[in-house]
């Protein structure tokens, strides 16, 4: 597929059938919405995973990740889930624990469930094909049930990833891996109460195609489905589909089983030629589906291979970024496009996977990865710790500044998920979403937004305390000192002090707020604020959704609530939209900006009120509410 300056798109086949659906808009939020509708709709997560993540490939021992954990916990750093990658299983084989170096991991997970928090595991598609029979119950039962992958002879298909001798595959498109892979979650969940699935890990050996903007080196997973070994320990059968009569140039490996399975290969859908971009894809359909039959809940899985359709069942990460400057300011226009693909729950490590990260980097990063949908601090075995007591003061100083925010911001953020399940909505989207018809906005890829109210502005140069944005011509407020920022319209420069990532809110926009607290299970029970921006004719807007955060199916069984909120000839009202959940949040504060004359009296629901106006930048405080 190229893609040429005219502009125009090239498809280069040698056969098959291409279908081609034109989303006609015309606006760039309404092509996404049609896309959506086809491929499907963003599913909600929850409330927890939206929460700020922390993981590492190599603690090596539970007393070492309990460390991190605890060092994180103390410095107030807001955290909600604790994340382990390959190196807590036995002998690195799936639904495992090693119990030695992780000893007390089943009770360290219930430990995290009396705080309220969260714990996710990796779980590989690869099993060990090696075990003694009988000694290994998801081989024995994959071979059993015969859902292997196998290969043109018909028998299961055996390479090599991280389990120690040799590894079979489950093939997702059979409809008995459904039964297979839900048995080995539930048997493994009642040793080891997880409560996500993070359906990938990381292969540093081996370098496959991938987008080449994002670092000059770059890192596949297991579910693309990848392989240590080109096939089998015996290559693959010489015919058409291993060797095709055109081949495209940058494959690595020049052939097109490097590093992965055999074209030839049977699945239950058909030949792994005609199958192989979805493997990843129906291990997310299939984990999802088990995550909420094993759980009762909303299933939080996370993958790395991606098809068209997966933001309905999962989540994604960017893979095995460095820890670079430019790595970081790349991450930006990845978020933006996954968003625009309907996978909304997207972000990179924080502070870099592969390489060490610098103090300096990782505050920075820690800012904007703070504004990522989906925020995760994790790095690989062979680089220095980097959560953010490991780097010192300023780290923590500014990861903890920013993630607050972030927390006292998630209703607006769930509410934007919302959106986006219901409407096919992006969460996290470009400027020329807002502003089609403002063509400055078009190539803008190191600022974003959050819905259609909060710019994010991330410094990504190092030693720099000031950041230059482009303001589309509305009014635009600083969410820390409440006051009008100048320059609509125009190119800004912004105060940005190390431990501060500038971030603005839209005139016309009423976005609902909480107190934040160290964990979402606490800050969820916290109450609202309401926050209204005026427009530049004095009117704003904004939404609220609200459910228990957790439960499967919320929105199509009617559990949750939903208010309008329009402020308009100085009345804010508050409209019940859905009434289908019972809480008992209250609101207990509303601040209006941009008020230019001063406020004499504020009446709520006809009552008059205590309040506050600020001359200097001209908002007002209405503190003290006590209002279901």
């Amino acid at each position: 597929v190229i893609l040429q300056p005219t502009p125009a798109i090239t498809f280069r086949t040698i056969g098959g059938i291409l279908d081609f659906y034109i989303f006609l808009g015309p606006t760039p939020q309404q092509v996404v919405h049609q896309y959506t509708e086809l491929v499907g709709r963003p599913h909600l997560p929850p409330y927890w995973g939206l929460g700020f993540h922390l993981c590492r490939f190599g603690y090596n021992s539970l007393d070492n990740m309990k460390e991190v954990w605890n060092r994180t916990r103390q410095a107030g750093i807001p955290l909600d889930v604790q994340w382990n990658d390959l190196d807590y299983m036995a002998a690195n084989n799936d639904f495992t624990y090693d119990t030695k170096a992780y000893n007390d991991l089943p009770l360290f997970v219930e430990e995290l469930h009396k705080l309220g928090m969260h714990y996710v595991i990796l779980v590989d598609p690869g099993i060990s094909g090696s075990q003694p029979p009988g000694s290994y119950p998801p081989y024995d039962d994959g071979i059993k049930m015969d859902i292997f992958v196998k290969n043109s002879s018909g028998k299961p298909f055996i390479g090599k990833v991280w389990n120690r001798v040799s590894t079979v595959w489950p093939d997702f498109t059979h409809p008995r891996t459904v039964d297979y892979w839900l048995k080995q979650l539930k048997t493994f969940h009642g040793v080891l109460a997880f409560d996500g699935a993070w359906i990938v890990s990381i292969l540093l050996t081996f370098i496959l195609f991938y987008h080449q903007q994002l670092t000059e080196n770059s890192t596949a997973d297991m579910n693309e489905p990848s392989n240590f070994l080109d096939g089998s320990q015996n290559g693959c059968p010489n015919n058409s589909l291993e060797n095709p009569p055109y081949f495209p140039s940058g494959v690595e490996g020049g052939k097109l089983y490097s590093k992965t399975f055999c074209m030839s290969n049977q699945q239950y859908a058909g030949r792994h030629y005609d199958v192989h971009n979805l493997y990843g894809f129906t291990e997310a359909i299939v984990t999802r589906f088990a995550m909420a039959e094993v759980r009762e809940k909303r299933p939080f899985v996370i993958s790395r291979s991606t098809f068209p359709g997966h933001g309905h069942y999962a989540g994604h990460w960017s893979g095995d970024v460095y820890s670079k400057w430019y790595d970081m300011k790349m991450s930006i226009p990845q978020l933006l496009n996954f968003n625009m693909f309907g996978i909304p729950l997207m972000g990179a490590d924080i502070c870099g996977f592969n390489g060490n990260t610098t103090p300096a980097l990782c505050q920075r990063w820690s800012q904007l990865g703070a504004f990522y949908p989906f925020s995760r601090n994790h790095n690989t075995d062979d680089g220095i710790p980097q959560d953010p007591v490991a780097l010192g003061p300023e780290v923590v100083e500014s990861a903890r500044k920013a993630l607050l925010i972030r927390y006292s911001l998630l209703p607006y953020l769930y509410t934007l998920f919302w959106k986006a399940h219901v409407y096919g909505d992006t969460v996290a989207r470009p400027l020329f979403f807002e502003f089609p018809d403002d063509e400055k906005t078009y190539s803008i890829d190191e600022q974003f937004l959050w819905g259609s109210a909060l710019m994010i502005v991330p410094v990504l140069k190092e030693n720099v305390t000031v950041v230059s944005a482009y303001l589309p011509n509305v009014l635009w407020y600083d969410i820390y000192t409440l006051s009008l920022v100048n320059g609509s319209g125009s190119e800004k420069t912004l105060s940005a002090p190390l431990d501060t990532i500038p971030l603005l809110i839209r005139g016309g926009s009423a976005i609902p707020a909480q107190v934040p607290n160290t964990t979402t299970t606490e800050s969820i029970l916290k109450n609202m604020k309401f926050m209204s921006h005026l427009a530049s004719n004095g009117c704003a807007h904004g939404s609220l959704y609200w459910d228990d955060g957790d439960s499967l199916n919320t929105y199509d069984d009617q559990k949750y609530n939903l208010m309008n909120f329009t402020l308009a000839e100085s009345y804010l009202n508050g409209t019940v939209i859905k009434l289908g959940y019972k809480s008992s949040l209250k609101l207990y504060g509303i601040y209006i900006l941009g008020i230019e004359i001063p406020v004499k009296n504020v009446f709520v629901n006809n009552n008059d009120v205590s309040f506050f106006y600020n001359t200097s930048n001209k908002f007002l405080q209405v503190p003290k509410l006590n209002i279901p």
